[in-house]
């Protein structure tokens, strides 16, 4: 029985040598899940921490993720931004200006060229006015969805870019 406690009894020889690291920890803002300094996603929800650093600043009374977000209301915040004077020296706030006002050039572009091609398929007998109906939802439906993505990412801080008309916010707004 002695032999038996002897060879189940720790030995500090046999134990691996682990070296202490000392590695700063931080918390997830959204559900205070613990990771290292160097994440670059929560392990616990997925978000991004790169973004927590970013929204920060406040031009006005709120955090610049508000105005960056209200910017995408309509056209007239995004205007307004860009012209009045604590918004306009924000880059967050000006980037998604200037992508929410290229976003509804685009989207009254697409419009316009949606309304001829209805205007076109209706020639089409039966089947022309069901594909005019089904284009035109299928499009508005994607300019809301695109809408919503653009105002929840500015809401969370982060600066999501459309593929061309956020590689032109950006050189508009002096972001690189």
């Amino acid at each position: 029985m002695d032999l038996l406690r002897l060879s189940l009894a720790p030995r500090s020889d046999m134990l691996p040598a682990m070296e202490q690291i000392a590695v700063g920890l931080k918390l997830c803002p959204d559900c205070a899940a613990q990771m290292p300094e160097s994440a670059a996603f929560c392990p616990g929800c997925g978000r991004s921490m790169q973004i927590a650093l970013s929204a920060r600043q406040k031009p006005g009374a709120l955090p610049e993720n508000f105005f960056g977000a209200f910017a995408y209301v309509t056209f007239l915040p995004a205007l307004l931004f860009l012209l009045l004077d604590p918004y306009k020296k924000n880059p967050f706030v000006r980037f998604h200006s200037i992508q929410c006002l290229l976003f509804w050039l685009v989207c009254v572009v697409i419009a316009a060229f949606v309304r001829v091609v209805f205007l076109g398929l209706l020639f089409i007998p039966i089947v022309g006015p069901l594909l005019a109906v089904l284009v035109a939802v299928v499009v508005a439906l994607a300019a809301v969805f695109t809408w919503i993505v653009l105002l929840v990412k500015a809401f969370q801080g982060e600066r999501f870019a459309l593929p061309v008309i956020g590689h032109l916010s950006e050189q508009y707004s002096g972001v690189t």
